[in-house]
Formats: structure tokens, sequence, C-alpha cells
């Protein structure tokens, strides 16, 4: 199949090809598959074994993720399980990314050096992702929408109920991650901020509701993310889990009532410091 479009990213380092030793198929990409490499240092990939088409690390004194790329866009790279039978996973049409950092909420207590937090991406991060995201969609057409939700790890681990089916990955386009792909069972990249990429590739910094599932509003981030991140998934059948859950519910309804108090005491002293003002003025 031939290979449409540019194969290199521009900027991104070409010292760890691994397309000479795993020469991969050739292909279309229309699906992009985010990672997390669960470490804060560029992975050996098995000398290439493992290794995805790109893997963005970051530089924190410049603020800016570095590329470096192992395959070309179209061809396929090796960071999907892919059993016998079922479907195809690595060949069927996908670029994989690796960002280097963790979507484990454990680990990211554990580290203590810099690193990044999928749930917690500063800015320059999703810009850069973003950049790379309007590049795949500009120059290979890859759609910029997901409408699938990044579920927060260790929930997404598994056979989670954002794993998509054989029929959902054949007919799938756009963005989504190692956690939807089926024949795999890693749940990262967690809860990767998938509608800011998106608005950020779109250049916006408003995610648009089409961008996928996630809530954009505080309120419902918090419900959606935190929440589920400090306890277990409701469960009907097991008190012990629906208490954790509504302590911890309860808490993050403590917190975005102190937050709304704040900004509308924000909001009053400004309006009294404009009044007063205007009465020196007068």
């Amino acid at each position: 199949m031939a290979k449409t479009g540019p194969q290199q990213y521009p900027g991104a380092s070409q010292a760890y090809r691994y397309q000479g030793v795993y020469g991969g198929d050739s292909m279309e990409s229309n699906v992009v598959v985010w990672h997390t490499t669960e470490g804060t240092s560029l992975p050996s990939y098995g000398g290439g074994a493992e290794a995805p088409n790109f893997t963005a690390k970051p530089d924190f004194s410049a603020k800016r993720l570095v590329w470096y790329q192992h395959f070309d866009f179209d061809t396929s790279s090796r960071a999907l399980v892919n059993r016998a039978g079922g479907v195809e996973t690595n060949t069927l049409n996908v670029v994989q990314v690796e960002l280097v950092g963790t979507c484990d909420p454990a680990a990211h207590k554990k580290w203590s050096g810099q690193h990044l937090y999928t749930p917690e991406l500063p800015d320059w991060a999703i810009r850069d992702l973003g950049a790379f995201a309007k590049w795949a969609h500009d120059q290979h057409g890859v759609p910029l929408t997901s409408g699938l939700t990044f579920k927060a790890y260790p929930s997404s681990y598994g056979n989670s109920s954002v794993r998509m089916s054989n029929s959902q990955w054949n007919a799938f386009k756009g963005h989504c991650g190692h956690q939807h792909v089926p024949e795999n069972d890693h749940g990262d990249p967690g809860a990767f901020p998938i509608a800011a990429v998106l608005a950020a590739a779109k250049g916006s910094t408003t995610p648009s509701k089409e961008d996928n599932t996630m809530a954009t509003t505080p309120d419902a981030v918090w419900k959606a993310d935190v929440i589920p991140a400090a306890a277990p998934p409701y469960n009907n059948s097991d008190y012990s889990k629906n208490k954790q859950w509504t302590a911890a519910y309860a808490l993050g309804s403590a917190v975005l009532t102190g937050r709304r108090i704040e900004a509308k005491v924000d909001a009053l002293t400004k309006q009294v410091a404009a009044l007063t003002a205007l009465l020196k003025k007068g």
C-alpha cells in the first residue's frame, strides 16, 4: 500500500529508528493510539521489538516535548498486543504515540522528581500534543475526534467498560488510548485530557462537546475524574465500597462549594474596587 503524505514529523529525532530492524506494514493511518511509558526516561523498547511510532519526552526546563520517531507515520509499529485470531491491532491503520510519564496515581504519588501525570498535564504538554494531532490531521487526515471516555487508571485496566469490541475497533477513526484497544489489557494513558488536546489541535483552549464524552465543566470534571480516582467504582452489592465512594463524593462537593464561594467573593471584591475608584474620581 502506498504511503501518502510526509512520513517524518518535523523536528522529531531520528536517532532511535527501528524500521530497519522491524520493517512493519505500510498503511494509511487514520487512528492515533495514545500510550504512557510508565517511566521517566526514553525506553529501550527491547531494541525496537515493542516500540511505537513516536515517543514524546518532556523537557521541563524548556517547557516542551522532545519527539523521537521510531517508524514512519504510515508504517505499523509494535506497542500493542495482537492475539491470534480476532482483529488486527498494530497493523490496522494506527499510528502510536508513547508519552514519557505515568497515568498511575500510585506512581505519581511515589515519584519525587519532575514527571508528567496524564490527569494533570501542564499547558505546554497539551499544546505540543495538540500540535502533533493537528499535523496528523492536516497531513494524513486523522480526524480530530474521539467520542471515547478516557477512564482513570487503574479502573481502565483489563476488560473495562471503555474497551472497544472487535467491530467497534474495525470501524474506529480518530483518537483513542491503549485502554480502548481490543485484545489488550493495559489501562494507559488513564484520564488523558483528550478533549483539551483536540481543542489545542483546533486552535482553541475550550474543548468542544463533540471531542469526547468527558465532561468539561469544573463540577463535572470533579465527578467524572477526581472522585473515581479517589474511590472504587460504585457497587450496589458492596456497602464498604459504597461508603468510601460516598465519602469521596461528599469531599468533592465540599471543595466545589468552596471554589464557588471564592469565585463570588473575588467578583464582589473587583466590583467594590471599581466603585471605590469611581468615587475617588468623583
